[in-house]
C-alpha cells in the first residue's frame, strides 16, 4: 500500500476528480516541455524491459540450442545495452520528475499562502488553525509525492501493461487467454481487499484527527489541567481515543498488508498454471522452448503493473482529495475591498493648504477621486461615527443592534460591558475586520467601505489584549507598527510605553531574539511591547481593547504617562474592565446585549446612578 502516516488524508476520495485534476494540472503544465521528455524516457525504459523479455526467445531458440556461443556472447551484450538505456531512461525521468513536483508544490505553497493573506477574519474564526495547518503539510506532501512517484509510476505501468500485453499475443494467443483470466481474479482480489483497506484507513484518519485535536488541546491547556487536577481525566479520556486509534489503525494496516501477499501468491499461481499448460503444448509441438520460456517471462511481468497502479491509485487519489482541499481554500471569497479612497503622506504649505509628499511629515490625509475623476485631499482627522449599525457573525445572531455613535478628533471614547456585550466587535468594525448588515460607519466623513482596506487599517493602532509577537528580535516586533521606523523611532517608541527599561536588561538588548510567541517575557512585558508597538506607527485613531489587562497595578502607573502622551492629540476607543482607567474620557458608553444603555462622561453616569455607578461603586460585576 502507499505509505500512511499521520495525518495523512489517504483515506478520502475526491468529490470533483475533473475540477480537481484541471487545478492540480495548472500547476504541473507549466512544465511541458520536461513532461514530453519524461514520456520518452518513460518509453524507453519500458521498451528496455519488454524487449529484453522477448530476447529470450532467439537467445534460447537461435543460439543455446543450437550451440551459438559466439552468437550468444554479442546477444548477451546487445541485451546488457537495452537494460543500461533502460536504467538510464528510469533515471532521467525520476530525477525530471522530482524537480518537476517540487517546484509544483513550492508554487502551489506560495499561492496558498498569499490567498490566506486575503481571507477574512471570519474564514479563521471558523477554520481551526490545525485544519489549515494540515492543508499546508499533509495536503501538499501527499500532492507532492504523487507528482513525483505515483503519476510517472502508474504512466509506465500503464505503458508496461499494454506493451506486455501485446508481446503475449504475439507470443500465444492461448496462454493470454489462460493469463487474462488470472488477471480478472487478480483484479477482483484487488478491488475486494483494497475496499475493506480505504473503509479502515478513512476510519484511522479520523480517529487520528480527534487523537491530536485532543492533544492540541490538552498541550494549549496544561495550566488549566493542573491547576483542576485533571490529569487523571485527560490520560483516560486519551487512553480511550488512542485504543479506538489503535483498533482502526491495526485493521487498516491488516489489510494493507494482505494485498502484496494476496496479488503475489496469485500471480505465483498464474505462473504455475501457465508454465504447466505451456510445457504440455511444448510437449505437442505447438510451441517452442524460447516462446514458452519468453511467455514466461512476460506472465511474471503483466502482473507487477496491476498491483503496483493499485497502490498507486491510491496514492493520486489522496493527492486529489488534498488538492481538493487546497482548491476549497483558493476559492473561498477573499476580503471585500472594493475602496478607492488611499492614504497619503501630506505637508502643510505656507498658506494652509496641503499637498501630497513622500517625507516623512506625520501628517496624512485621504485621497479622494470624483464621479468625474478629480482627485482631492481630505485631511486624516480621526472624526469616527456609528450610524444605526446593525452586526451579526451570522445572520441567527445579532451582536450589535442600531448602534449611533460619534468619537470626534481627539476626544477618547471608552466601552464598558459585560463580557459578549459588543464592545470587541465595535472596534473590529472600525477595522472592517467583518462587514456590517446594516447602517454606515464613517471615517472624517467618508463612508470606511469607501476606503482601501490598507489604508484604512494603516490609520488605525490597535493594542490587543491577547499580544501577539513573531519570532524575530525585539526591535523587529515593535517595528510590526510601521516597517520603516528606524532604530531611534524603535527607541522612542519604547520610551513612550515605558518598555525601554527591561528591553535594556534583557541579554542583547533591542537585539534579544525572541521565539514561541515571547514566552522568555512576562504578560505585562509582552504587552508593553504591544503598546511599543503601536506607538510607533503613530496613528490618529488609537485602539486599546484592554490594553493594561495583564500589567499590574504598579506597572500600570508606570506606563499611564506614557499612555496619555501616546494618546495625546488621537482619537482613543478604549475598552476596559478597570473602570479607573477611563475616568477622563469623553463619553464613556456602557453596553448591554449589543444595544448602548448608557453614555455620558464619568461624572455625568455617576450621578445618573445607573449601570456604570453600580459597577464603579462595586454594587455590580462585570461578568
Amino acid at each position: 500500500m502507499a505509505k500512511q502516516g499521520p495525518g495523512r488524508h489517504n483515506f478520502q476520495k475526491p468529490k470533483n476528480i475533473k475540477k480537481t485534476l484541471t487545478f492540480l494540472m495548472k500547476y504541473v503544465n507549466k512544465y511541458k516541455i520536461l513532461l514530453v521528455f519524461v514520456l520518452i524516457c518513460m518509453f524507453m525504459s519500458s521498451f528496455a524491459m519488454i524487449a529484453g523479455s522477448y530476447f529470450l526467445k532467439p537467445i534460447i531458440n537461435d543460439y543455446i540450442i543450437p550451440g551459438n556461443f559466439s552468437g550468444l556472447i554479442k546477444m548477451l551484450m546487445l541485451l546488457g545495452a537495452i537494460y543500461l538505456i533502460g536504467a538510464l531512461s528510469s533515471y532521467t525521468y525520476a530525477r525530471i520528475m522530482v524537480h518537476i513536483s517540487q517546484n509544483a508544490v513550492a508554487q502551489m505553497r506560495r499561492d496558498l499562502f498569499h490567498k490566506m493573506q486575503d481571507l477574512p477574519l471570519k474564514y479563521f474564526d471558523t477554520h481551526s488553525h490545525g485544519d489549515l495547518m494540515s492543508r499546508y503539510t499533509n495536503d501538499i506532501d501527499t500532492i507532492s509525492e504523487a507528482i513525483n512517484n505515483s503519476l510517472a509510476g502508474v504512466i509506465s505501468n500503464i505503458i508496461m501493461f499494454f506493451g506486455v500485453l501485446i508481446m503475449m499475443i504475439v507470443l500465444s494467443p492461448i496462454l493470454t487467454l489462460l493469463t487474462g483470466v488470472m488477471i480478472a481474479l487478480i483484479l477482483f482480489t484487488a478491488q475486494l481487499i483494497g475496499k475493506k483497506s480505504k473503509y479502515y484507513f478513512s476510519l484511522q484518519q479520523k480517529k487520528l484527527g480527534l487523537v491530536n485535536g485532543y492533544i492540541e488541546e490538552m498541550m494549549e491547556g496544561q495550566k488549566v489541567v493542573k491547576v483542576f487536577s485533571y490529569e487523571d481525566k485527560a490520560i483516560n479520556e486519551f487512553s480511550k481515543r488512542n485504543e479506538e486509534l489503535r483498533v482502526a489503525a491495526t485493521n487498516a494496516h491488516t489489510f494493507a498488508g494482505m494485498m502484496m501477499p494476496a496479488l503475489g501468491n496469485l500471480s505465483y499461481a498464474n505462473y504455475a498454471l501457465t508454465s504447466s499448460v505451456g510445457g504440455i503444448m511444448a510437449i505437442a509441438g505447438m510451441l517452442d522452448i524460447g516462446t514458452l520460456v519468453s511467455f514466461l517471462q512476460y506472465s511474471r511481468q503483466v502482473s507487477h503493473p496491476i498491483s503496483h497502479m493499485s497502490q498507486q491509485m491510491n496514492t493520486i487519489l489522496s493527492a486529489l482529495a488534498g488538492a481538493e482541499r487546497i482548491l476549497e481554500v483558493m476559492e473561498e471569497k477573499e476580503e471585500i475591498d472594493d475602496g478607492n479612497v488611499i492614504l497619503k503622506r501630506v505637508e502643510i504649505c505656507e498658506d494652509q493648504s496641503i499637498k501630497a509628499t513622500e517625507k516623512k511629515t506625520g501628517c496624512w490625509a485621504w485621497e479622494v477621486t470624483n464621479e468625474n475623476g478629480e482627485k482631492k485631499l481630505v485631511p486624516l482627522k480621526g472624526d469616527v461615527r456609528f450610524e444605526n449599525v446593525v452586526f451579526g457573525y451570522n445572520e441567527e445572531k445579532v451582536i450589535l443592534k442600531d448602534i449611533s455613535l460619534f468619537a470626534k478628533p481627539g476626544q477618547k471614547i471608552a466601552f464598558v460591558g459585560s463580557t459578549g456585550a459588543g464592545k470587541t466587535t465595535i472596534t473590529n468594525l472600525i477595522n472592517r475586520f467583518y462587514e456590517i448588515q446594516s447602517g454606515k460607519i464613517t471615517y472624517d466623513g467618508i463612508n470606511i467601505k469607501d476606503i482601501k482596506k490598507d489604508s484604512l487599517r494603516q490609520s488605525l493602532g490597535i493594542v490587543l489584549q491577547d499580544t501577539h509577537l513573531f519570532t524575530g528580535t525585539v526591535a523587529d516586533n515593535i517595528r510590526y507598527g510601521r516597517l520603516d521606523a528606524t532604530d531611534e523611532e524603535i527607541v522612542a517608541a519604547a520610551k513612550l510605553a515605558n518598555a525601554h527599561t527591561f528591553i535594556r536588561h534583557l541579554p542583547q538588548g533591542y537585539e534579544t531574539m525572541l521565539t514561541a510567541d515571547g514566552t522568555n517575557l512576562s504578560q505585562g512585558q509582552r504587552q508593553l511591547l504591544s503598546i511599543a508597538r503601536a506607538a510607533v506607527a503613530d496613528p490618529p485613531v488609537l485602539i486599546l481593547d484592554e490594553a493594561t489587562s495583564s500589567i499590574d497595578t504598579r506597572t500600570e502607573k508606570l506606563i499611564e504617562e506614557g499612555m496619555d502622551k501616546l494618546m495625546e492629540n488621537r482619537t482613543v476607543f478604549v475598552i476596559a474592565h478597570r473602570l479607573s482607567t477611563i475616568r477622563n474620557s469623553k463619553a464613556i458608553m456602557v453596553l448591554e446585549q449589543g444595544e448602548i444603555i448608557e453614555r455620558g462622561s464619568h461624572d455625568e453616569l455617576i450621578e445618573g446612578k445607573g449601570r456604570y455607578y453600580r459597577l464603579y461603586t462595586g454594587q455590580f460585576e462585570l461578568e
